[in-house]
Parts: structure tokens; C-alpha cells; sequence
């Protein structure tokens, strides 16, 4: 007729093991990969606590170099010795310059 009373006891025990097992193996790998991400955090931020200063450097340098092409302050001249490297002497208009017409011109 069927299985009998003891039997159909064993099935239902092992197959809530069987359950069981498998959910272990599930939290096994969820357990890992948590460790893995964990892991790997706090790889990269020790790896920028040690480097920092580097990293700064390295930024400054790009944000400098973005505003001024040529790496900086500039290095010809200075302010200090009162050669800003522009000179500052009237010159003589150029001949091919226009002219200013006298007011008498408009009469």
C-alpha cells in the first residue's frame, strides 16, 4: 500500500538535510565573496593612505599644468628685479596706422 510510518519519517529528515546542505553551501559562497569585497577595501584604502602624498602631488601637478601649459610659475624675468619682461618705452606710431583727422578737417 504505501511506505510505511518509519520510512516516510527518513525521507522527510533527509530531505530537509538535503535542504539544509544546500543552503549551507549558499551562505559558504556569500561568505567568501563577503570576504573577498572586504578584503579588497581595505587593500585599496591602504593603498591610498600609503600613497596620499603622492596622489596629492600628482594631482596638484595636473591642475597646475591645466592652467598654466607651461608647468608653473613662470621662470623668465620677475617682478622683483622690475623686468616683467614687457617693454614699457613709448614708440613712434607705425606709418601705416590711421590718422587722426584735425576738427577743422569736418568743416
Amino acid at each position: 500500500m504505501g511506505l510505511s510510518v518509519i520510512t516516510k519519517h527518513t525521507i522527510i529528515i533527509n530531505n530537509s538535510f538535503v535542504i539544509r546542505l544546500m543552503c549551507q553551501k549558499v551562505i559558504n559562497v556569500l561568505a567568501v565573496a563577503s570576504a573577498a569585497v572586504s578584503v579588497a577595501v581595505v587593500g585599496s584604502v591602504g593603498y591610498v593612505y600609503v600613497n596620499r602624498t603622492a596622489i596629492i602631488e600628482d594631482i596638484k601637478e595636473k591642475a597646475i599644468e591645466s592652467i598654466m601649459p607651461g608647468g608653473g610659475l613662470p621662470t623668465g624675468g620677475g617682478a622683483l628685479t622690475g623686468d616683467v619682461g614687457m617693454d614699457f618705452a613709448p614708440t613712434a606710431p607705425s606709418t601705416s596706422a590711421p590718422q587722426a583727422k584735425s576738427p577743422q578737417a569736418f568743416n
